[in-house]
């Protein structure tokens, strides 16, 4: 009995313990909500510009962008048996320009806005993974 009568202040610690996981989980949950608003703004705009190009159709556009949404908040996935690599995975897309090596390319401003937004969207996607891990 005298070891207990020793911590006099035990429920006290324990409590403000849970109040600070609570505190943390509803600040992870915020930060996640408003990296995931600002995600589907960024990929919103993505396919906007995609649509005004006439490389995707407005249904295209609706579908990527949910596409996009639902695999941001699923959370990273195991490969082959073992944890998902923190890199992130390459993706290569082609032009219907680079299936014929010998015509040269330019690159427009717009394309050029589109890589952008394109690093802007991977970046929050991996910001995302990472909260979602914390």
């Amino acid at each position: 009995m005298g070891a207990i009568a020793a911590m006099p202040g035990l429920g006290d610690i324990v409590q403000k313990a849970f109040y600070l996981g609570v505190g943390l989980a509803s600040y992870a949950s915020e930060k996640a909500t408003g990296k995931l608003a600002e995600l589907r703004s960024q990929a919103q705009k993505l396919a906007d510009e995609l649509v005004a190009k006439g490389e995707m159709t407005a249904d295209e556009a609706k579908r990527y962008v949910d596409d996009l949404m639902r695999q941001a908040q699923q959370p990273p996935t195991e490969v082959d048996g073992s944890k998902a690599s923190s890199e992130p995975r390459r993706i290569e897309i082609l032009s219907d320009d680079e299936e014929n090596p010998t015509t040269p390319t330019t690159q427009t401003a717009g394309d050029d806005n589109v890589d952008r937004l394109r690093e802007q969207v991977q970046k929050l996607q991996d910001e995302l993974r990472r909260l979602q891990r914390e």
